[in-house]
């Protein structure tokens, strides 16, 4: 199994109108990197991303996400400028809210919730906005599906329910590892690449990823790309080093 083309995905994660990042999910252990979401996303579409990956946190969690809106905006107008894509996600459990959100610019709808309980829904998705413009993030602890922000247990296995989103026609998967998220202890290899056998879709590797050399076991594993967050924040990963290195050579 090999992806044709390996992304590297730089994440933006957004509360309350900053970057942050949250340990394992949790809205108490927050670390805030810039108060500036447009400036960070010039830096990244500087360094040679063409994807981001924006998640509204305050959606996710059911908070008010004005300031993420705008900080939205500001970001795709960054992104339109240097001819690159933006990948959203977060709290997204309606399809009138897909469509705002791919008229405003977004290229790629991620569902997380509404995926897992109202598949119905996400067939309408993809027949309405094609197989490209539609993701499903399956965030698990453990083979358990959360969902709501990661604030409830699904109780649905991991694996099954990847095989139900192909089956279905899904072709993008996200697959995060909620116990290692924020924690750079290593993003989780081996249920990764199981999904990604076993499901056949084209899986983007998230959560805990550390260092350069997980992007190479992610990139020759043939997985279609990964997520990078904290490890790029705190100067683990050099960016512009880890695309040169491994993106282009997909």
């Amino acid at each position: 199994m090999s992806a044709k083309v390996f992304t590297i995905f730089p994440a933006i994660d957004l509360r309350q109108g900053k970057v942050v990042r949250l340990s394992e999910g949790d809205p108490a252990r927050q670390t805030g990197y810039s108060e500036n979401p447009v400036e960070t996303a010039r830096k990244w579409l500087d360094a040679g991303a063409k994807w981001l990956h924006v998640v509204n946190l305050d959606a996710a969690l059911g908070e008010d996400e004005t300031l993420n809106r705008t900080a939205l905006n500001g970001i795709l107008k960054t992104a339109r400028e240097c001819k690159a894509a933006v990948q959203y996600g977060g709290g997204i459990r309606s399809l009138p809210t897909a469509q705002e959100l791919l008229d405003l610019g977004v290229q790629r709808i991620i569902f997380g919730t509404l995926a897992v309980t109202q598949p119905d829904q996400l067939q309408e998705a993809l027949q309405r906005w094609g197989v490209e413009c539609v993701a499903v993030s399956l965030d698990a602890r453990g083979r358990d599906v959360l969902v709501r922000g990661w604030q409830d247990n699904s109780h649905l296995d991991l694996l099954d329910m990847a095989g139900n989103l192909k089956a279905g026609g899904l072709q993008w998967l996200v697959y995060t590892d909620v116990a290692r998220d924020g924690l750079q202890t290593g993003f989780n290899q081996s249920v990764t690449l199981e999904l990604a056998r076993q499901s056949r879709l084209k899986v983007i590797a998230s959560g805990g990823v550390r260092s350069l050399e997980e992007v190479t076991a992610a990139q020759q594993a043939g997985l279609a790309g990964i997520i990078l967050g904290r490890a790029l924040y705190e100067g683990n990963i050099n960016l512009e080093e880890a695309i040169t290195r491994y993106q282009n050579a997909g």
